[in-house]
């Protein structure tokens, strides 16, 4: 029994690996490229942003100011597992349990650097007038930055004050959970105020692979404009231990069956006690998406529910399948 369970699974393996190569295969290995819509490449830095991160990205009117170009591509942090995204002065997070349009968050730039480097020198305390007062931190903000804070996003972009005006590194600055002010008073009028590279520093912090600062280079192959999305889901076990390793395969294609490179797919599993537990994930080259997933001490003979909500430019489309634990 044991050797035909076993056997039962290879084949179910092999098959899987067989459907997933033959649904990219299927068009001569045509490479779906990002459009306008769904993607940028930015040649200073040598990285692409796509998906929800490029559609948050283009609804800020100064982004390139604010955020600067992409340092890395999108990637899965091993400990969260969520993915990110590094850019010159900030770093994206991706939640795909929240609504739409409401997936993409900045993290804490400027707190995790404040906590974790030399704050400075606190300058003198200012006069209150021509400032605005935080209570919830219990500092305030004032003059230029003041007006540099209105002027390019406010709260919504660069939370709020979380130090004094203090000396650093020769320059007068101030922390914001998700940003550092620097004074440079030899600048032009209107110039005087510049962001820290906090995604950078951030980056470095927190001690990720410099190897996802090299330059990737943008897929040459262009195609034409996707009309429709199709989405396909496969699990590798039909069937599971009650404590085993699982993953699902996510397959994304146009209309003619060709591969779309940079979907974001978002995988919802559903437990058999009432929790779920979601996961998103962009499409390689191949159109492909393997997320894998642990399964642990579920009920005997339980049904585990895996939802794919695919999005692409304008497109959606979802796809179900299922699979057991014995």
């Amino acid at each position: 029994m044991l050797y035909n369970l076993s056997v039962s699974q290879i084949t179910r393996s092999c098959a899987i690996v067989f459907i997933v190569i033959s649904l990219v295969c299927a068009n001569g290995g045509n490479v779906a490229a990002q459009g306008d819509v769904s993607s940028q490449y930015f040649a200073d830095t040598g990285h692409t942003i796509s998906g929800e991160f490029w559609t948050y990205y283009q609804s800020i009117s100064n982004a390139g100011f604010v955020f600067g170009s992409p340092i890395t591509e999108q990637f899965v942090d091993a400990q969260t597992g969520r993915m990110l995204q590094y850019f010159q002065r900030a770093r994206f997070e991706f939640y795909p349990e929240n609504p739409a349009g409401q997936r993409v968050k900045l993290s804490s730039a400027g707190e995790y650097a404040y906590q974790r480097t030399a704050p400075g020198t606190t300058v003198d305390s200012f006069t209150p007038i021509g400032c605005r007062f935080y209570p919830e931190t219990n500092f305030s903000l004032c003059y230029a930055f003041l007006e540099f804070f209105d002027k390019n996003g406010g709260e919504a972009i660069f939370g709020k004050p979380i130090s004094p005006f203090v000396f650093y590194n020769g320059r007068i600055v101030q922390y914001f959970e998700r940003a550092r002010f620097e004074w440079y008073p030899e600048y032009p009028e209107g110039q005087k105020v510049v962001l820290a590279e906090l995604g950078r520093v951030y980056f470095d912090l927190a001690a990720e692979d410099a190897n996802r600062l090299q330059s990737v280079q943008p897929a040459n192959n262009i195609q034409g404009d996707v009309m429709t999305l199709h989405a396909k889901v496969f699990t590798w076990k039909a069937v599971t231990q009650l404590t085993d390793q699982q993953s699902v395969y996510v397959v994304v294609q146009d209309q003619k069956s060709s591969p779309i490179e940079g979907a974001t797919a978002i995988v919802t599993i559903t437990w058999p006690q009432g929790g779920t537990q979601s996961m998103a994930q962009t499409s390689n080259a191949q159109g492909v998406v393997i997320v894998p997933l642990q399964v642990q001490g579920q009920p005997h003979g339980s049904m585990v529910q895996v939802d794919v909500e695919v999005l692409y430019q304008d497109l959606s489309n979802r796809a179900q399948t299922s699979f057991r634990s014995w």
